[in-house]
């Protein structure tokens, strides 16, 4: 914080650690220096709970990772129970979800598990799905600045409220009834539990009684089904967005071709690749007066710190995954002589944290003259290899072309 504090930086606030409530909490309360520096602990994938130490650090608590849940009949409901729950049992103020917008390839790892889908940007087309509209029971009626009130929060049989105040008289109470089945979240393992229809009764004290319609002293009831949330409120009015209808999905052109030629600022990233190991950056060959002046190049060249066992080889995705039959036409450019080289592949079979272990087919060729034909990104498993007559520092174009090969029997009667 000394050093943030010396940048300038002094409205900077520092979370820890984003992995687990310990040890983080625990070293927060032997170490006060540590524990005058965070502002917040932040947990990743909590499941709904918290620690005493935690608690005993009287400091904010977030699910600082969360939801990342495919986007089906659970993922809405799973997000609709830890929005109220994280709170309710964890004490927890803010839950950030993994991730907002899912725009990658579904068939990569965690595929369309943002709040809503837009994958598809050679056709525009976007889904807003059911984890959206559950966001909006609670967004659409409150605030920057609402903060929750210290209630139970349980309901007898089975779910959970939470209600939030604007500290002017304004409550909102946001209810969950998810069962079981359809609240599931990706991690951690959830416990089985039974949620049952229900009468609900809630008693309101204060200016809140004059505020809420339908109170008869200061009391309410609501009958509640399973698989619901309701959102109560003081307010006359929400904050509802509209969107036009998306353009219709399609699917990745099966002739694609690009040239790079410059549609976006050098150093940006190109449409449609994904890059999973490494940095392709649009750059400008300006020593290449020929048909190379625009290129994409990986500019990393050196394995950064990663979190994730990602590969020793970078490598960016394009296309679909679903293609068998496919032609592949590259032109490539080996920069630096010695073992440096470079590969086109098809039926990539994997990407994102476990690229590292895709398979598929590989064509690769080095500055050394050799080439290689692999069923795997590591190249472990060579199925060709001989010489090829590429070298650094001159263009050649590659091309890998996969069939599938029909064999037919034939059988006598």
């Amino acid at each position: 914080m000394y050093t943030l504090d010396k940048q300038g930086l002094q409205r900077v606030r520092i979370i820890a650690s984003d992995n687990m409530w310990e040890p983080i909490s625990f070293f927060m309360m032997v170490d006060s220096e540590l524990h005058q520096v965070v502002d917040i602990i932040g947990a990743h994938y909590p499941g709904t709970r918290t620690v005493p130490s935690a608690l005993a650090t009287q400091k904010k608590l977030w699910a600082s990772e969360d939801y990342s849940t495919f986007n089906d009949e659970v993922g809405a409901g799973c997000w609709a129970r830890i929005l109220n729950q994280n709170y309710v049992n964890g004490n927890m103020t803010s839950t950030i979800a993994w991730n907002l917008v899912a725009s990658y390839y579904e068939d990569l790892p965690f595929g369309r598990d943002g709040l809503m889908t837009a994958q598809e940007p050679w056709s525009g087309y976007y889904a807003v799905e059911g984890p959206i509209w559950i966001t909006a029971h609670t967004t659409q009626f409150t605030h920057p600045g609402w903060h929750y009130l210290q209630v139970d929060g349980h309901l007898e049989d089975g779910g959970s409220y939470v209600a939030l105040t604007d500290g002017l008289g304004n409550l909102t109470i946001i209810i969950e009834t998810m069962t079981y089945r359809h609240s599931q979240c990706i991690r951690p393992p959830l416990l089985p539990f039974i949620v049952s229809p229900q009468k609900a009764t809630f008693y309101l004290k204060g200016s809140f009684v004059s505020k809420f319609l339908g109170v008869h002293e200061g009391m309410f009831s609501l009958n509640l089904d399973v698989d619901e949330i309701y959102t109560l409120t003081t307010l006359t009015t929400g904050w509802k967005g509209t969107y036009p209808d998306p353009p219709q999905s399609k699917p990745f052109p099966s002739n694609y071709k690009d040239d790079f030629n410059i549609r976006n600022p050098p150093f940006s990233e190109a449409p449609h690749f994904a890059d999973q190991t490494g940095v392709f950056e649009y750059f400008v060959n300006t020593s290449d007066p020929g048909d190379h002046i625009f290129t994409l190049r990986q500019v990393v060249v050196q394995r950064p710190i990663t979190w994730a066992s990602d590969a020793d080889q970078a490598i960016s995705i394009i296309g679909d995954f679903k293609w068998v039959n496919v032609t592949i036409t590259c032109d490539v450019y080996i920069e630096h002589l010695g073992n440096g080289g470079v590969f086109i592949a098809g039926r990539v079979n994997n990407g994102g944290i476990y690229v590292r272990s895709s398979k598929g087919l590989f064509f690769w060729v080095f500055a050394d003259g050799t080439y290689q034909v692999t069923g795997d990104l590591s190249g472990k498993e060579v199925l060709m290899k001989g010489m090829s007559g590429v070298r650094a520092r001159v263009w050649h174009t590659l091309t890998l072309n996969l069939k599938v090969r029909m064999q037919m029997e034939n059988h006598k009667n």
